[in-house]
C-alpha cells in the first residue's frame, strides 16, 4: 500500500513533482530486473492494484475490477447512470519497459479529478477513469481485452489464446479473480457515452523538437501482426553436407532481412521482426523450425495490405528457394482510428486556457482507443518524454510537462458541455 502523501494545496508547480512521485511508486510493482516489467494478470499486476485503488478514491471515485480485468473509478453520477465521459490508460508494460508509458494515462486524469475535487469543483456529468488490464500484448498473443470488453467486441476466441506457459486468457483471468463469462455485459452504451480520453507519452521526437510539453492527436495507427513458421529439418551440424541442408534459421535470418527491405521501401509503412524461436536452439543442431512475429504498422489499411501481400511473395520465394515450408497466421489486426473534432477542439481550447503552446500530430502507435472508437468519440493528449525514448527503462517526463499534462485535463474537464459532445 501506498506510503505516497498527496499535497495539502495544488499550488503551481506542486503537481508535476506529486505525478512523478506517484508512477515512481507504481513503477516499484515490477518483476525484478532493469525498468518496468508488469505483465497482465501477472503478480505485479495484482500488487498495483491498492495504489491505484488507492488514487481513484483520492479522486473521489468508487474502484471495481471488472470481469477484464480492468480497474474502473467511477464517480457518484457514473453510478448514477448520468452521461459520462471515459478516461483512462493501461497498466501494463512491456518486458524491461519505462514507468510512464500506460501508466501516466491512469495517474494524470485522477490527479487532475482530485486537484478539481479539492477546489471544490463538481462536475455535471459522469466520470470513469480505466486502468486497462492489457493493452501491450506481451503475455498473450492478443491484445486490448479490456478495452474491447468496454466496446463490447471482445471474440470469445480471444480467450482461448494461451501464453508461454500454455495457461489460457480465460484461465489467467479466472485466477486473477475475475469471472470471463461476464466480460459481455461490461459493454457501454454509446448513447450514454461522453467519450473516451488517453492521456499518454508521445514514444517520439516531434513534441522535444517543437519544445511543446503537450500535443493533440489526430489519429491512431492502424496495426497487423503476423505469426511466421519456417520449417526445415534438423540434422547433425558437423555431419551433415553443406549443400542440401533444410536449415530453417538461415532460411528465417533471409527472411527478417526481406521484412525489412519491404519496410525500407513502402511509404507510410513501419514495422519489426520482434520475436524469433529456434527449435531445438542446440549448439550443434541444424535448427529444424523457427517462429517469428512480423507487425505493421500505418494508419492507412490500403499501405499495410501493401506491405503484407509483397512480405507474403518474398517470404515464400525464400522458401522455396531453400526447400522449406511456410505458414503466415495472422494473429492480431485493428484498423487506424480518427479522433473526433470536438475532443481535439476541446483539448486545443484547454492548452489556451493554462497556457501551454501545441500542435496537432498523428499517433504512430496504437493505443485502447483502437478498440475504444467502436463505441464512443476519441481523443487522445500526448505529453513529451525526452529523447522521444519509450518502452526502455530510460523512457523519462519532466514534473513540468507533467503539470501541464494535468492542468490541460481539468482545463477540458471543466469546460466540457455534455450536452455539445459530438
Amino acid at each position: 500500500m501506498s506510503h505516497q502523501t498527496p499535497p495539502t494545496t495544488f499550488a503551481e508547480g506542486q503537481i508535476g513533482h506529486y505525478l512523478l512521485s506517484c508512477l515512481d511508486e507504481a513503477a516499484r510493482y515490477s518483476q525484478l530486473g532493469p525498468g518496468v516489467t508488469r505483465l497482465f494478470c501477472s503478480p505485479e499486476h495484482r500488487q498495483v492494484l491498492p495504489l491505484i485503488e488507492q488514487w481513484m478514491q483520492r479522486a473521489g471515485l468508487t474502484p471495481e475490477l471488472d470481469a477484464a480485468g480492468n480497474l474502473v473509478g467511477r464517480c457518484p453520477n457514473a453510478q448514477a447512470g448520468k452521461p459520462t465521459l471515459i478516461m483512462g490508460s493501461h497498466q501494463d508494460s512491456v518486458v524491461e519497459g519505462g514507468k510512464y508509458d500506460g501508466m501516466l494515462g491512469i495517474a494524470v486524469p485522477l490527479i487532475a479529478l482530485e486537484a478539481l475535487r479539492h477546489e471544490g469543483i463538481t462536475l455535471p456529468y459522469g466520470v470513469e477513469v480505466v486502468a486497462f488490464g492489457d493493452e501491450e500484448g506481451v503475455r498473450f498473443p492478443t491484445t486490448l481485452v479490456g478495452s474491447r470488453a468496454l466496446a463490447g467486441t471482445v471474440d470469445p476466441q480471444q480467450l482461448e489464446v494461451r501464453d508461454a506457459q500454455g495457461i489460457t486468457l480465460k484461465e489467467a483471468l479466472r485466477s486473477f479473480g475475475t469471472e470471463p463469462d461476464g466480460i459481455p455485459a461490461l459493454a457501454r452504451k454509446p448513447a450514454n457515452t461522453l467519450g473516451f480520453v488517453e492521456v499518454h507519452i508521445e514514444q517520439g521526437p516531434r513534441l522535444e523538437q517543437r519544445d511543446h510539453a503537450v500535443g493533440i492527436v489526430t489519429a491512431l495507427t492502424g496495426i497487423e501482426r503476423h505469426q511466421v513458421t519456417v520449417s526445415g529439418k534438423a540434422g547433425h551440424a558437423g555431419t551433415t553436407p553443406m549443400p542440401g541442408r533444410h536449415d530453417a534459421l538461415v532460411g528465417a535470418a533471409e527472411m527478417v532481412l526481406a521484412v525489412d527491405s519491404v519496410l525500407q521501401t513502402t511509404q507510410a509503412l513501419v514495422g519489426v521482426v520482434g520475436q524469433l524461436d529456434v527449435r531445438p536452439n542446440a549448439v550443434n543442431v541444424i535448427p529444424a523450425s523457427v517462429t517469428f512475429t512480423i507487425e505493421l504498422r500505418s494508419p492507412q489499411s490500403a499501405t499495410r495490405q501493401q506491405g503484407r501481400e509483397a512480405v507474403q511473395v518474398a517470404l515464400k520465394e525464400i522458401a522455396e528457394s531453400r526447400g522449406l515450408s511456410l505458414s503466415m497466421d495472422n494473429s492480431y489486426r485493428a484498423d487506424g482510428a480518427r479522433c473526433a473534432e470536438w475532443i481535439m477542439q476541446g483539448l486545443e481550447q484547454a492548452c489556451a486556457n493554462v497556457q501551454q503552446p501545441t500542435e496537432r500530430m498523428f499517433s504512430g502507435a496504437g493505443h485502447d482507443g483502437l478498440a475504444m472508437q467502436d463505441v464512443t468519440d476519441i481523443g487522445m493528449l500526448f505529453v513529451r518524454c525526452k529523447e522521444g525514448l519509450s518502452h526502455h527503462p530510460d523512457e523519462s517526463i519532466s514534473a513540468d510537462d507533467g503539470e501541464a499534462a494535468v492542468r490541460v485535463m481539468m482545463a477540458f474537464l471543466q469546460q466540457l458541455d455534455p450536452a455539445k459532445c459530438r
